[in-house]
């Protein structure tokens, strides 16, 4: 059984900056897609990065150039760093893995509070 683990959330400044990690217990390479998403309270769950098998990746408008997403293959790891935080960053994070071959399935993690606030 898959699963991922997130870390790195915390409380901080507007303006500040933190380091998300999602450690995958397996080989991520597999993976169609590795993303972050988010959910702020009383907001439905939202995709953030998104990082495919091919290389690409995606951002949501409201975190192009503050967020980025990475991963290492090797460390079965995925990161998302976070600068130039806002309170409406405020939210839980959760890592998203999908397969799509040879059946459609998702892995999500545990997720990692994320409180921007002065």
């Amino acid at each position: 059984q898959v699963q991922l683990v997130e870390s790195g959330g915390g409380l901080v400044q507007p303006g500040g900056s933190l380091r998300l990690s999602c450690v995958v217990s397996g080989s991520i390479s597999g993976f169609a897609f590795m993303d972050w998403y988010r959910q702020a309270p009383g907001k439905q769950r939202e995709l953030v990065a998104r990082s495919t098998s091919g290389g690409s990746k995606n951002y949501a408008d409201f975190v192009k150039g503050r967020f980025t997403i990475s991963k290492d293959n090797a460390k079965n790891t995925v990161w998302l760093q976070m600068n130039s935080l806002k309170p409406e960053d405020t939210g839980v994070y959760y890592c998203h893995a999908k397969v799509l071959d040879p059946v459609v399935y998702d892995y999500w993690g545990q997720g990692t509070q994320v409180t921007v606030s002065s």
